[in-house]
């Protein structure tokens, strides 16, 4: 029987993503982080602040992957609108969730009181979860398989922090990645070949372009130290055969 392998899809939020005006950071991490919890990131979706849009795309992925997680759109503007949307989404009612209005409001006391604008950071879909936020008082949220989380990137992190072995996941994935001076278009019948020829392995090529002459890395994915290392063994062999010089950890 093949190895359980757990997914989960990115949905990034915000019309400030789109525009350029921000640059996403969170779409590293977040694979970084789920790849050690044992999860790959599978898919990852940028959407604008429009509660259609999110709908149609927290549905695609929560229902497509194990856990669904989803960037932006959780402050206290009326442009904050992934509660709402979804919440819509599961068909459950938007209300205050009371451990987070206590959050905020001690988070807020010495900084002018919990206003109504901040109070919209207490808002959850109905029967969710929170998630703790050392970094700025407001909360992420939980709900069945999804995980709402603020955009920018070091509360993000703080976040996925607070989450860390709370998930179930299987194996982290493993690498290693070998160079070659080399078109991957000449050796694109190796690497095919190689790839069959072990059973749970991934190679990806990575070409480029340096001091006048093209090369390629190429890194081979697993969920074991074995057999990415008797993979890039053959791989290197297979390689050197053809005459070409290979170089261990990548060019």
């Amino acid at each position: 029987m093949s190895e359980r392998i757990w997914t989960a899809g990115l949905v990034i939020i915000g019309d400030e993503i789109l525009s350029g005006r921000t640059q996403d950071k969170n779409v590293a991490q977040i694979a970084i982080w789920l790849n050690v919890q044992g999860i790959r990131l599978s898919e990852v979706r940028v959407v604008p602040d429009v509660q259609e849009r999110i709908i149609e795309a927290v549905d695609a992925v929560r229902t497509r992957y194990d856990y669904c997680f989803t960037t932006g759109g959780i402050g206290p503007t009326h442009d904050d609108i992934t509660v709402d949307a979804i919440a819509a989404a599961l068909g459950v009612p938007v209300v205050i969730h009371p451990e987070a209005r206590a959050v905020l409001e001690r988070y807020y006391e010495t900084r002018g009181g919990l206003t109504e604008a901040r109070l919209r950071m207490a808002r959850v879909p109905e029967g969710a979860d929170l998630i703790p936020n050392r970094m700025s008082g407001a909360p992420g949220i939980r709900v069945g398989n999804i995980f709402i989380m603020a955009g920018v990137p070091h509360i993000t992190a703080g976040m996925l922090d607070a989450l860390t072995g709370t998930l179930e996941g299987g194996k982290p994935v493993v690498s290693g990645t070998i160079g070659c001076w080399v078109a991957e278009s000449e050796v694109a019948d190796i690497l095919r070949a190689t790839e069959k020829a072990h059973e749970g392995v991934a190679i990806g090529s990575y070409p480029f372009f340096r001091e006048g002459r093209v090369g390629a890395n190429f890194v081979v994915r697993a969920t074991d130290d074995a057999v990415v290392a008797a993979c890039l063994a053959d791989l290197t062999a297979q390689l050197e055969a053809t005459g070409r010089e290979v170089t261990q950890g990548g060019i």
